[in-house]
């Protein structure tokens, strides 16, 4: 177990117990992972995408996990992260997704060996021009958009980069990649429709590897999977598609600390705005946690309209049950509804799991309304942290 980021007061007991929860990473668990989807992929390639701080579990932690398991290539999103990831990835390649390339970034990029992904003709202007004044063929990445209408340059603009580099050599471009924009939805038209344009745009490059597939595309199955894959979510044990059922386990286990039992009589209101009325007499749990730590409010119990579809707020797990989140989610506090436990069974200072082996993350960002990526993204720093190391 390697020390989290709560302080460690001596002579006060461990340093969870100072936190309103705590967040525990299964490093073990992500390497197994980065293994499953590496069998599963071949013969083509699996990359780490470790942006947004690993997806909010850590880069400085994640990436020596990921390359002690055999992972060669990282994508990042921008130049900062990069710089981190660099520090604890040994030789591998890191890949910058959204680096707008200029006279001053690009002697970062070139001072900690990150390879920029070229979206602009600009971009690919000034990498040109980086490389012919320091005497050196620059790598780089060139994203192509296929339809998605975000980063990338056009099919001409690539077909123009193409001959041009093939004349000049300014560029060495080991890598084409693009971006699927519907592959959560596998029978989606525009899946085939981004294929065959991005196949048309490598036979512009025949000496460069493609990438193609984030975590949904590969599901799609091995034509999407190209030379490598960029994998995400499903990385830290949230597959986005049916297809990866079972390929994966969870990585991250968040839990909130009960601060205190109460018991509230029938008929009483709950949390802000009241937006909880007791029906019967209720044992209530409240932990220290809230949505500064992550907990979307959109999860509450009752009293938010941003859930769409009467979907259920969130629930917890303690004591081998699913307890439910009861009015309004606050900054720093959640109530649990623990009536139905056994009596005993719930006590102040327990933890109640709020995702992870119990209670899968694609549950709770269900009952907020959205999706695993912004719920683990949205993890704050006030948990005690604690990561686990160890075969998976």
């Amino acid at each position: 177990m390697v020390a989290g980021k709560a302080p460690q007061v001596h002579g006060s007991g461990p340093a969870f117990d100072l936190a309103g929860g705590t967040l525990t990473i299964d490093l073990g668990a992500l390497a197994g992972n980065w293994r499953a989807l590496a069998a599963l992929c071949a013969p083509a390639r699996v990359a780490s995408v470790v942006k947004a701080d690993a997806y909010g579990l850590g880069i400085e932690h994640a990436v020596p996990a990921l390359a002690e398991a055999g992972c060669t290539d990282f994508f990042v999103a921008t130049i900062p992260e990069g710089v981190a990831a660099r520090e604890v990835a040994g030789e591998a390649r890191i890949f910058v997704l959204s680096a707008r390339v200029t006279p001053e970034t690009a002697h970062t990029l070139r001072a900690h060996r990150l390879i920029p992904v070229l979206n602009t003709t600009g971009d690919i202007a000034c990498w040109e021009s980086e490389g012919w004044s320091g005497g050196a063929q620059l790598p780089a990445a060139l994203h192509v958009d296929t339809g998605m209408n975000r980063l990338g340059v056009t099919h001409e603009e690539a077909a123009f980069f193409a001959q041009e580099n093939a004349l000049t050599r300014a560029i060495h471009v080991p890598l084409l990649i693009s971006h699927l924009a519907c592959a959560d939805e596998p029978g989606h038209a525009m899946n085939a429709r981004q294929l065959e344009s991005f196949q048309r745009v490598a036979g512009l490059f025949p000496h460069s590897d493609s990438s193609l597939s984030n975590s949904a595309g590969i599901g799609l199955g091995a034509e999407f999977r190209r030379a490598l894959v960029r994998a995400g979510i499903v990385l830290y044990g949230a597959p986005p598609v049916a297809a990866l059922d079972g390929v994966v386990r969870p990585v991250a286990t968040a839990r909130a600390r009960v601060l205190q039992l109460r018991r509230a009589r029938s008929g009483e209101i709950v949390g802000y705005g009241g937006a909880a009325r007791l029906q019967r007499d209720s044992l209530l749990a409240v932990t220290g946690a809230g949505y500064a730590d992550g907990l979307l409010r959109a999860a509450s119990g009752a009293g938010v309209d941003q859930r769409v579809g009467g979907t259920p707020g969130a629930q917890g797990w303690i004591a081998g049950h699913r307890v439910p989140v009861i009015g309004r989610i606050s900054m720093d506090l959640t109530i649990f509804d623990v009536t139905d436990l056994p009596a005993g069974s719930v006590g102040e200072g327990d933890l109640i799991e709020l995702f992870g082996n119990n209670v899968p993350v694609e549950a709770f960002a269900r009952a907020a309304g959205t999706i695993p990526y912004e719920v683990l993204t949205s993890i704050g720093q006030r948990y005690h942290r604690e990561y686990l190391r160890g075969e998976a």
